[in-house]
């Protein structure tokens, strides 16, 4: 993938902004952090969409409408709170195994894997 300083002001701002961001919420931080930048919607997702394929960032689907990416490319799962919809990183060192064991079980060869939670976080069960 070829240097632009457009992909590096979106990679620098999605790896400031380490809460799973959609296109949309990253586009706004860009147009606040830089103003004067000409970085338009269609550039973010082009690139976004580019740096995904390449394996330097990680989108996530599934969590709601729109697809939310990560910065963070190792094994890890995702929490998703269904009161507040924010969206946490857990080590895969919870389940250790799953991988391997769901391989021995079914004879798949799993090449790529995103594993979702969903349920409320600590913040949120304390509001109760």
């Amino acid at each position: 993938m070829n240097y632009s300083r457009q992909r590096e002001i979106i990679l620098d701002t999605l790896k400031r902004n380490a809460v799973h961001p959609t296109a949309e919420k990253l586009h706004a931080i860009i147009k606040e952090e830089h103003p004067d930048s000409n970085i338009g919607i269609a550039t973010v997702y082009r690139n976004l969409k580019k740096m995904a394929e390449a394996g330097t960032i990680k989108k996530i689907s599934g969590l709601e409408d729109a697809e939310h990416f990560d910065h963070n490319t190792c094994n890890h799962y995702h929490f998703i709170c269904k009161k507040c919809k924010t969206v946490y990183d857990i080590e895969a060192g919870v389940a250790p195994f799953v991988i391997e064991n769901t391989q021995q079980l079914t004879s798949f060869i799993i090449t790529n894997y995103d594993i979702v939670f969903h349920g409320i976080c600590k913040e949120c069960q304390s509001e109760n």
